[in-house]
């Protein structure tokens, strides 16, 4: 069955092209604006053994927050340190709401083009076969990269807690099979728990640092207001910013995993309200008491004692989080082998199997991506330059564009719109270039951790 589409106007005055073109300014009702037929993701479910299409509103928000507060948040007091603390907040509240939009923009995007389940399919729509393999390609490294990180963070956990109690490998490789084993349910569903747990670890972990670093320290000592700063560790301090709203890149699959995909918006807000006054609060309080001498993750400023408190209760987030968004790329995957056969339905031994298997190669290779950057701060700044810049800000500029294609001039409301998502584009094309200068200088000249060693400290 073809839908009805909504064509750009071709003549102005008919009204109903004009109302037409209102519903799709106001978000409200839109429809596909080609002519394809629908195509479900996950086709018909009715009959299935397994269920895809099964998440309410509010554990997509549960599911977005698990994904993008539980390492973004460890990082911003640092930030604070290196850009002083009123160009920080700006910076964090200010990204924010950017990133309400353009998460708001790529839910639009999605309700264009109902098929969209990830990163490939949108790209195929920007620009063909080769953004399908492009974007795909960009979706699976960024949550390879993010599930490496949440490695480091696990190895730097456990090096906190047992005082270097073994060989910083021996840590690593415990962490990778432990978020292995947590990554075998297929559905989002069922990841639910998991994001619930990791929400609890990082919210508990933030406080007792906050109340920690305000017991033992004498507040605003040893701040600064502002910062003098070059463009080097300016730069690294926005990344770290950038890398706390990284949520963006699952978001066509969980619209597609939704019971009701046009709730998306609340699950948004959800997400981005909480994050937004949580790094606020959580970075001014941290940065305030311990000021220019905080570290990054910041629950090692909490004192030798509250550290290992904070580490171990931070335990369900840095595994949880690394298995919620290793799931996104896990899936993307599998849907990408399996999605016309309707094999995804399915328990039998290849199914299963199959996931399995793309799960155990995706952690091996993120734990060589961990060995080979065990720098916390150094696997932020890359992962937020390569992919977040674009994934978060600079694609869904593009979005808007592509979907508004034809009707940039059309009215004072879309002049506006059309330059400041021309804007964003721009945000993030110099996110992705100034970060990367930064982030390949910082891994090139730190001497402190040595890859593949039991030494790393990350």
């Amino acid at each position: 069955m073809v839908l009805e589409g909504v064509p750009p106007p071709s003549d102005p005055s008919d009204a109903k092209q004009r109302d037409q073109e209102k519903a799709f300014d106001d978000g409200a009702d839109l429809k596909p604006i080609d002519n394809t037929p629908y195509v479900d993701p996950f086709g018909d479910e009715q009959n299935a053994e397994v269920k895809y299409k099964t998440l309410k509103w509010w554990q997509c928000g549960m599911f977005m927050i698990a994904e993008s507060v539980s390492l973004g948040v460890l990082s911003l007091p640092a930030t604070l340190s290196a850009l002083g603390l009123v160009p920080a907040i700006i910076l964090i509240v200010g990204l924010g709401i950017l990133a309400l939009y353009t998460g708001y923009t790529i839910g639009q995007f999605r309700q264009c083009y109902p098929h969209i389940h990830n990163l490939a399919d949108a790209g195929e729509i920007l620009m063909g076969r080769f953004g399908r393999e492009l974007f795909g390609l960009g979706q699976i490294l960024f949550s390879i990269f993010i599930m490496g990180s949440h490695i480091v963070t696990f190895t730097v956990m456990m090096n906190t807690i047992t005082d270097h109690g073994t060989c910083s490998i021996v840590f690593s490789i415990v962490g990778m099979i432990i978020c292995m084993v947590l990554s075998l349910p297929r559905t989002i569903k069922n990841m639910t728990y998991i994001s619930f747990a990791s929400f609890l670890s990082i919210f508990s972990a933030v406080m007792i640092t906050m109340i920690g670093v305000g017991v033992q320290y004498k507040g605003g000592a040893n701040i600064s207001i502002t910062a003098e700063t070059n463009i080097y560790h300016a730069f690294t301090g926005v990344t770290n910013i950038v890398f706390a709203y990284c949520a963006h890149v699952a978001f066509f699959g969980l619209i597609a995993e939704m019971e009701d995909p046009k709730e998306f918006p609340k699950s948004l807000c959800m997400l981005q309200f909480f994050e937004i006054a949580l790094y606020v609060a959580a970075a001014i309080v941290i940065y305030y008491y311990v000021g220019n001498d905080v570290v990054s993750p910041a629950l090692g400023s909490a004192g030798p004692l509250l550290k290992k408190v904070a580490f171990g209760i931070a335990i369900p987030t840095i595994v949880g989080a690394g298995v919620v968004n290793g799931h996104v790329g896990l899936k993307y995957i599998y849907v990408r082998i399996f999605r016309k056969s309707g094999r995804m339905h399915k328990r039998d031994l290849l199914s299963i199997g199959s996931w399995i298997a793309i799960g155990l190669s995706c952690w091996i290779i993120a734990w060589i991506i961990a060995e080979g950057i065990p720098s916390f701060t150094n696997i932020v700044s890359l992962i937020s330059s390569l992919f977040a810049s674009w994934f978060s800000y600079g694609l869904p500029g593009v979005y808007w564009l592509h979907i508004n294609w034809g009707r940039w001039f059309s009215s004072p409301r879309k002049i506006c719109l059309t330059i400041i998502n021309i804007l964003i584009v721009g945000i993030g094309a110099t996110m992705c270039g100034l970060g990367l200068y930064v982030s390949g200088k910082a891994i090139h000249d730190d001497s402190s951790n040595a890859s593949f060693t039991c030494a790393n400290t990350a």
